[in-house]
């Protein structure tokens, strides 16, 4: 019997469950073997950069059976888990436990469930951010612009005009375009690149944000961070960030944002409440260790 945990990461959804997987998986391999499962060979390889001990790239969700065999434990981070595959999953191994980010989500009878928004039996409500980044650094970067891991319509390129007038650093993603950065010099004061994510997000008093794992990290460090809603990303954070009073701009509404730098120094933001001690427990209880 082995210990797993799946994230679904890729070019088109970027690395917000890496980072969480990376807070977790770091944990638990303090007391156990654990694999972590990613759907894209080049985060899988780049794992070890993050501490996690073992990796291994699976491409699709079918493919875990390849890995994991009969009655292993899993913790599955994903929103790929239709009804039949939730079946299936919970069938397969002996214990199974989910990460939903869904606000209408609901807990499968045969799992266990950790989510911002749900309580109940089987059931953690916690928010998962790595401890390292509730010790602040100071803020050596007033705006800083991070879209995201990923850009593959180059979205932030069309709109670039909006950043202009802001004079803000901007942090590269993980799956940009080779080259990508040229095409985007001139509407930033300063370009980083994608190895330079912690400093950045720890470092920028104000970041404007369409990650939403990059917006929590901000906040917990002392940050005053601006959730940019992309069009192509699920609503799901709305709910949390608008309980934690953190300013939510729809896509690329230049006007809005504008309003919500300027407030954002008297914005009453609401800290989160460390979460980690509570979930591990819960993650080992469930394996019944």
């Amino acid at each position: 019997m082995r210990y797993f945990y799946y994230v679904h990461t890729g070019h088109r959804i970027g690395l917000d469950r890496f980072h969480r997987a990376v807070a977790i998986v770091n944990e638990l391999q303090k007391e156990m073997e654990i694999t972590l499962l990613c759907s894209d060979f080049r985060i899988a390889a780049e794992a070890k950069e993050y501490g996690i001990k073992r990796s291994v790239g699976v491409d699709v969700v079918r493919n875990i059976p390849q890995i994991a065999h009969h009655y292993d434990k899993m913790i599955f981070d994903s929103a790929e888990a239709n009804p039949t595959l939730l079946q299936d999953m919970t069938e397969y191994f002996s214990t199974f436990i989910r990460i939903s980010d869904d606000p209408s989500d609901s807990k499968h009878p045969n799992e266990f469930l950790i989510s911002p928004y749900l309580v109940g039996e089987g059931i953690c409500n916690a928010v998962v951010v790595d401890e390292h980044y509730y010790e602040p650094l100071p803020k050596t970067i007033s705006i800083a612009v991070f879209f995201g891991d990923d850009d593959y319509e180059k979205d932030l390129e069309k709109h670039q005009g909006i950043f202009a007038p802001l004079n803000a650093e901007l942090l590269m993603g993980f799956y940009h375009f080779m080259g990508y950065e040229n095409s985007l010099k001139e509407s930033f004061l300063k370009i980083h690149e994608c190895e330079e994510y912690d400093e950045v997000i720890r470092r920028s008093e104000i970041l404007i944000s369409a990650s939403p794992m990059a917006v929590l990290q901000n906040l917990s460090g002392g940050g005053k961070p601006i959730y940019l809603q992309r069009s192509d990303y699920p609503r799901d954070f709305i709910p949390l960030f608008t309980s934690l009073n953190i300013p939510i701009v729809d896509y690329f509404a230049q006007e809005h944002l504008m309003q919500a730098i300027s407030n954002s120094s008297s914005n009453n933001y609401q800290m989160i409440k460390k979460g980690n001690t509570q979930l591990i427990e819960f993650i080992r209880k469930s394996f019944g260790l």
